[in-house]
């Protein structure tokens, strides 16, 4: 057994070897700098980071957390800022086939170039971006330059440009020097890094996830998804649905492995045409290990590996971790209503948990240990689920990497909350392709239990009773029926398609809350379907008694804005 070991771990090497020659990647990290565009203050900087956080490495500002400093540091935001880093690209890697440059995250207006020409124009914080490169690239040194215009000035300009302003309670951007300027709406970018009721008005930009080159020869694998159409104790009925670039038509095989059981699942042989090839691949684990939530099971997790190989080598892997498990979102009429619950693996689940908002303004700077230090607190409070809410971000994956090993459920929110938005064209499409990077990105990760549209627009707006948080008076009927046309394109149309296109096994909700699943059930506060947001305490100064009182058949927001830290 020893020598076979050994045999196994060369063989291994071995593979890695051949394989690192057909595809690779480095990551272009080191060497940033920062500028002013049209002023003084400039510095090494920090990627993944954030202006404001380089600026305060660098000794330019102070402290935007401590006591009223958030004030005096707004003109930040009015500004464009230059990154730019030369990098080394050996004659080797330029003769690779294909070669891309991904950036995972630019926040938020960027013209990018590479070696003074232009290669993207990027408008959303929240999607990934991918460019082919390799006309561009030289050998030996190449200059990659990230020029980020202002949020707030690009927000201005479309701002001006729409007939009407849109609501945006916790847009403070009487703080920001704007009067009653809402520009935060305009722009796919965290809601909250406008300020809101719990927190300042920082408006950044940077380069805040990764920056990476990929290069491959013959065939590359972007992603892989694990359906799972059927899940029982006795068994589990999985599909991998592979997505596959190939540089050439190709003739190759493609193999399924279990590698938590060290078993081939399926070995077959595939014909690959040039460009994009989308195969599923059917297979079955008998008895599965299942995923629970906390305090009903242990969340097991399975490792897969999708293997392309030909002519001897390996061509191309992906690798991926996921939990087998069903889950529904139980809306049943009954004696008081509909049910609103969560089934996990045929067990109805009683959700113990808490909205989460990101960690910090600046994202960068959340370390691994403070998410570890989050999730570790909800396991202690016998809590199984978190809320992603709406006015932040779409999660790091390490957040969810850790959801799934300690089972706690994520009902994740898309990024909207507390405003309405501008429904034109261009904003459907950015708004579509956002939700496809995110919901393919996640949606392997199997504490992911609901998608929903947004955070309390429906029942703010409220366009189809009395109520809400007034917002119609501001607008003529047919202002009203316009803006009304635009949430319902968003929230009814485009997400709700994504979610059924690219994923499998995951329920959508237009809006929390929300009485049902029609627009026109507006939640209120004696909900008997759908979910409630119950503030009353805190907003409306109830007494705490009345906690009590206010039920619903399902809670998806509630509590009492505690002091401020010094």
């Amino acid at each position: 057994m020893k020598y076979m070991r050994y045999t196994l771990l060369l063989l291994t090497l071995l593979m890695g070897k051949l394989n690192a020659q057909n595809e690779g990647s480095i990551t272009l990290h080191q060497n940033w700098t920062y500028s002013e565009a049209d002023g003084s203050h400039t510095g090494q900087a920090t990627v993944p980071g954030t202006i404001h956080t380089d600026l305060l490495n660098n000794g330019s500002i102070p402290d935007p957390y401590y006591r009223t400093n958030e004030k005096d540091l707004q003109w930040i935001d009015k500004k464009d800022w230059v990154y730019r880093t030369t990098f080394y690209v050996d004659s080797a890697t330029l003769a690779s086939q294909r070669i891309t440059l991904c950036f995972y995250g630019l926040d938020t207006y960027a013209a990018v170039s590479l070696n003074n020409r232009t290669i993207l124009q990027a408008d959303n914080m929240h999607r990934q971006w991918t460019v082919d490169v390799k006309q561009d690239l030289k050998a030996g040194n190449n200059t990659l330059e990230v020029y980020l215009h202002s949020p707030i000035k690009k927000g201005l300009e479309l701002y001006e440009a729409s007939p009407y302003a849109y609501p945006a309670s916790n847009d403070q951007s009487e703080n920001g020097e704007l009067g009653d300027k809402k520009v935060s709406v305009f722009t796919r970018k965290a809601g909250y890094h406008y300020g809101w009721d719990w927190g300042p008005r920082l408006v950044t930009s940077g380069i805040w996830r990764p920056v990476e080159l990929r290069f491959w020869n013959e065939v590359s694998i972007p992603s892989v998804y694990m359906q799972q159409p059927m899940v029982s104790d006795s068994l589990a009925q999985l599909k991998a649905q592979v997505e596959v670039w190939a540089e050439q038509p190709l003739h190759a095989k493609l193999q399924v492995i279990n590698l938590t059981d060290s078993q081939v699942m399926r070995s077959i042989p595939i014909e690959l045409k040039k460009g994009e090839n989308r195969l599923e691949v059917p297979f079955e684990i008998s008895h599965p290990k299942l995923w629970w939530s906390n305090g009903l099971g242990t969340p097991y997790l399975y490792d897969f590996e999708v293997r392309i190989t030909g002519n001897d080598k390996t061509l191309a892997s992906h690798t991926l971790t996921t939990g087998i498990r069903s889950i529904k979102l139980v809306r049943e009429k009954d004696a008081d209503g509909e049910s609103f619950l969560f089934e996990l693996n045929g067990v109805r689940v009683f959700a113990k948990g808490a909205n989460y908002i990101p960690n910090d303004c600046f994202l960068p700077r959340v370390t691994h240990a403070d998410y570890e230090k989050v999730i570790a607190d909800a396991v202690d409070a016998n809590m199984n689920m978190l809320r992603i809410w709406g006015g932040g971000i779409y999660e790091d994956n390490y957040f969810y990497e850790l959801c799934d090993k300690n089972g706690i459920m994520v009902w994740q929110d898309f990024m909207f909350a507390c405003s309405m938005y501008p429904g034109n064209n261009e904003m459907l499409e950015n708004i579509r392709h956002e939700a496809i990077d995110n919901v393919t990105r996640l949606r392997n990760h199997p504490s992911i239990v609901l998608w929903c549209g947004n955070n309390e627009i429906n029942t703010a707006w409220h366009y189809y009773g009395e109520g809400g948080w007034g917002w119609k008076k501001d607008y003529t009927p047919q202002q009203q029926q316009e803006i009304n046309t635009a949430y319902l394109d968003i929230f009814h149309k485009v997400l709700p398609e994504v979610v059924e296109t690219y994923t499998d096994n995951v329920d959508y909700w237009p809006s929390s809350p929300q009485a049902g699943y029609q627009p026109e059930m507006h939640a209120s506060d004696k909900n008997i379907t759908g979910d409630m947001h119950y503030w009353g305490v805190w907003h409306a100064r109830h007494p705490f008694e009345d906690f009590d009182q206010y039920k619903a058949r399902f809670m998806s927001e509630y509590g009492f804005q505690s002091f401020p830290s010094f």
